[in-house]
């Protein structure tokens, strides 16, 4: 990909990675991803922001290969798919600063081994002169280091936020518009990577409000000509609205488990309550976080494997307990051969999640009349609780 031009003296750079399948060693990514780089040129001076994972730093030099000269580097976050290839820019221009927070500034001393005294760190707040052109630098903190920033080009009504408002797409679309797709990908995005933040987003947010803008041009996915758009869904997301709607991990062994999320999911939507079941060994886990941004109650199903919850869904009691979504409150269903502790070893896994305990609903061997009337029961006790819900 060549650079692409956003105005007349702005341009998109960096790499779309089609390929890429997982992040991070954990987070799947079904559409792939991109990292975005942008060159901003003033009357004077000339800037890249970020740059790229290090695995695709080749195109992002060639893209740089017509730049004579280059002053600035903003780094608006230490992670490697953002910075990784800073220290190959920076050996390409010798005379570049690198500009960043003061947290970040030994993040990227430890993290790529970049020379300290090339550094420049700013404050919140602080501007960077381009000559016609200025870049100011707004701390927003925790999405998702601590040492993340935004730029704001307000020549040209640029907001440059990096990871905030970021989706995990691959496409030659360099706008994202209103759609559908892009809109799913950004919830994918905050679910998996910002929910866990979603009280020092919200602040953020509200940080912003006065900055004059019209393009929001992240550093993962297509560039926001329409911000208002990921703004209001943003919003939403970190609010304190929750929906009627219950999600249920589950694994089941020889079907008892199965049975009993089956019987539960009718009885909550025979009394009005949306639900989603997620099958363990075949759920895309970004899928689960999705659901769990706005879900008001999780109900975990699982069978006992020596006396405990199957690995699968420890895990996914392990992944909820970190992602800390806005449920209000759980339940846990499951079977068991002849003994189990699955009930007080989940419990021990979910102590970020403020949550009220619903119960529990366990059988022995196969679920029965008295194991399917306990079910109608919790059915009754969820759907009254989110009655309840603003």
């Amino acid at each position: 990909m060549k650079a692409r031009p956003i105005r007349e003296r702005v341009h998109w750079m960096g790499a779309v990675d089609w390929n890429r399948r997982l992040f991070d060693s954990l987070i799947p990514l079904p559409d792939g991803t991109s990292y975005n780089a942008y060159l901003v040129r003033g009357s004077q001076k000339t800037a890249l922001l970020d740059t790229v994972d290090p695995t695709l730093q080749d195109e992002l030099l060639a893209q740089l290969a017509d730049v004579p000269s280059l002053d600035y580097v903003i780094a608006h976050h230490a992670e490697q798919d953002h910075a990784g290839a800073i220290p190959a820019v920076l050996a390409k221009y010798p005379a570049a600063r690198l500009v960043c927070t003061p947290k970040a500034q030994g993040l990227l001393v430890d993290h790529l081994g970049v020379d300290a005294d090339r550094i420049q760190t700013v404050a919140d707040g602080d501007t960077l002169s381009l000559g016609d052109r200025t870049l100011r630098f707004l701390h927003t903190p925790w999405v998702h280091w601590p040492e993340t920033m935004v730029t704001h080009l307000p020549e040209e009504r640029i907001l440059f936020t990096c990871d905030f408002f970021g989706s995990h797409v691959a496409t030659t679309d360099l706008y994202a518009g209103t759609g559908e797709r892009i809109c799913e990908a950004a919830k994918r995005y905050y679910a998996e990577i910002m929910m866990p933040f979603r009280g020092v987003i919200r602040k953020n947010l509200a940080k912003l409000e006065g900055v004059a803008f019209d393009v929001i041009a992240p550093s993962h996915g297509p560039i926001y000509d329409q911000p208002e758009c990921i703004l209001n869904a943003y919003r939403d997301w970190v609010s304190e609205r929750i929906a009627n709607q219950v999600v249920i991990p589950y694994i089941s062994m020889h079907g008892s488990t199965a049975r009993m999320v089956d019987h539960l999911l009718g009885a909550l939507v025979e009394r009005g309550v949306g639900a989603q079941k997620f099958e363990l060994s075949v759920t895309d886990l970004g899928k689960l976080a999705i659901a769990l941004v706005d879900a008001a109650t999780i109900v975990i199903g699982t069978p006992t494997v020596h006396l405990g919850p199957h690995p699968l869904v420890y895990s996914a009691a392990h992944l909820a307990n970190a992602l800390r979504p806005k449920l209000k409150y759980a339940a846990i269903i499951g079977s068991y051969g002849w003994n189990t502790k699955s009930v007080e070893q989940l419990s021990g896994l979910i102590p970020d999640l403020k949550v009220e305990v619903l119960g529990a609903v366990l059988c022995k061997g196969l679920p029965r009349s008295e194991t399917l009337a306990a079910l109608d029961a919790l059915a009754d006790t969820i759907a009254a609780r989110h009655s309840q819900l603003a």
